[in-house]
């Protein structure tokens, strides 16, 4: 997968996240949304080798090396962040304060409480969803 066919399908994961996030497990307009998920969750799948197995988030979290800076803050090194998760940090973090020489690590241990949060979230729609089909 190119870099710009990452940040695009990235980008359109993180605007469905959003959009998720406003609407209660079970409801009927969480479909489309749902829909768009699963499909991008099969693109990536798809693009990406068997050998190159997508790092869980334990794994990415301990991945990523925190350094001192000179401010005083503690920022992480970008080039340390695992593809996909650079992008989707990048895409969930556009507008963020930042120090030229890298985030700054509470952005990143936010970005991965959030991204734990959103994907509870997004199964409990996928259970609401299931539920639903079965009964309905």
């Amino acid at each position: 997968m190119t870099h710009d066919e990452l940040r695009q399908l990235e980008g359109a994961r993180r605007r469905t996240l959003w959009a998720l996030a406003s609407l209660r497990p079970g409801d009927p307009n969480a479909s489309d949304l749902l829909a768009i998920l699963d499909g991008l969750d099969d693109q990536e799948r798809n693009d990406t080798p068997c050998s190159d197995k997508l790092l869980d988030l334990i794994e990415v979290r301990n991945s990523v090396s925190v350094m001192r800076h000179y401010s005083g803050i503690d920022i992480i090194l970008e080039r340390t962040i695992p593809q996909p998760w650079r992008e989707r940090f990048h895409q969930a973090s556009i507008g963020s304060t930042r120090l030229i020489d890298g985030p700054y690590a509470s952005d990143w241990d936010k970005f991965l409480n959030e991204w734990e949060r959103e994907m509870q979230h997004l199964q409990t729609h996928r259970v609401a969803q299931a539920a639903n089909s079965k009964n309905g």
